[in-house]
């Protein structure tokens, strides 16, 4: 017998976990071709629909009505408006709220259908017997909605802000500022981290409780948590700006605090004197807790990107610990 027969392939062997992983995402996409399908017509839907707002704003710019209903131009009155313009408004006002609660059904589709239902019915072990090991069982079912997430609310979120942009056009208008919660997270990366992290925490609940409704449920309840504690304290993820005295910060910014500093620079809220006709004026109940002057705590519209890349840095290590630990949990459970 010649040496080179007992001599192993070795470039066939460098190439199987990678051939391995490949055959694990085929298998995964063709297994769940019909919800990749529903969720790309989904993508498309919300497309068309900023698209076609968009289209008709544009055609209805010249139409546009007074608030006394005179059909004449109205300049750059703040007030005006048109039937497009509401539509697009009333759409656009819940645009990040939306695409948060994309994140929840992705992490409830990766927690459930793609694998809690496989450890729960055991199904797993038909791939496991074919040279796939369980981690790269896992990554392929982490990959796969991880790379469609990353495009899908990409494009969304792209979309979306272009749309708000067009939306707002400079104008005030209730509801559509950059700091409201259903706005910001649509408006910039912050809707990617909480898919991105809707996918590792979904994955995480799979492999910890192993049944598909439960797994799910506890998905949604995290996510759900975890954006209920960003959107009540968003505003601490960077330092605002103060204003002293009894000027006011204008239009687009967000003021987040507000009352009386005291001479050691304590702060007192208006919030904290409620005042009836018997009791005496918000000034003079914080004055008399030692208040002397005026402040009031804004984050600027430049404060935007600091708080969106600050969040979304956030989520992203989140996802990645959630992520570290549901292959640990795997392979403490299945080696």
């Amino acid at each position: 017998m010649s040496t080179s027969t007992l001599t192993p392939p070795k470039p066939e062997t460098a190439k199987a976990p990678e051939a391995s992983l490949r055959r694990s995402v085929r298998v995964l996409l063709r297994v769940h071709r019909r919800s990749l399908w529903a969720a790309g017509a989904l993508l498309g839907l919300g497309i068309g629909i900023v698209a076609a707002l968009l289209l008709w704003l544009a055609a209805d710019a010249s139409k546009e009505l007074c608030p006394d209903g005179d059909v004449t131009a109205c300049g750059d009155d703040i007030y005006t408006t048109t039937h497009a313009r509401n539509a697009a408004e009333t759409v656009f006002s819940v645009g990040g709220s939306t695409l948060l609660l994309l994140a929840c059904l992705i992490g409830a589709f990766v927690a459930g259908p793609l694998i809690a239902r496989e450890l729960e019915s055991g199904t797993f072990r038909m791939a496991w017997v074919q040279s796939v090991s369980p981690a790269r069982w896992l990554a392929a079912r982490l990959a796969v909605p991880a790379a469609l997430s990353l495009a899908g609310v990409s494009v969304l979120s792209l979309l979306y802000r272009w749309g708000w942009t067009e939306v707002k056009d400079g104008r005030y208008t209730f509801g559509l500022e950059w700091y409201n919660d259903s706005v910001f997270p649509g408006i910039g990366p912050v809707a990617v981290g909480y898919a991105l992290l809707g996918v590792a925490i979904g994955a995480l609940s799979a492999v910890l409780i192993r049944r598909l409704l439960l797994s799910m449920a506890a998905t949604t309840v995290a996510l759900g948590v975890i954006m209920t504690g960003f959107t009540q304290r968003r505003w601490m993820l960077w330092p605002a700006d103060r204003m002293l005295g009894d000027d006011y910060p204008g239009d687009g910014n967000w003021v987040t605090e507000s009352g009386m500093l005291t001479a050691s620079g304590e702060k007192l809220f208006w919030e904290d004197c409620t005042s009836s006709y018997e009791d005496p004026g918000p000034v003079d109940c914080l004055t008399a807790q030692g208040g002397v002057t005026d402040f009031t705590d804004y984050h600027p519209a430049s404060h935007l990107w600091p708080l969106q890349l600050v969040e979304t840095g956030i989520l992203l290590a989140l996802a990645a610990l959630a992520v570290f630990a549901a292959f640990r949990v795997l392979r403490r459970l299945h080696g």
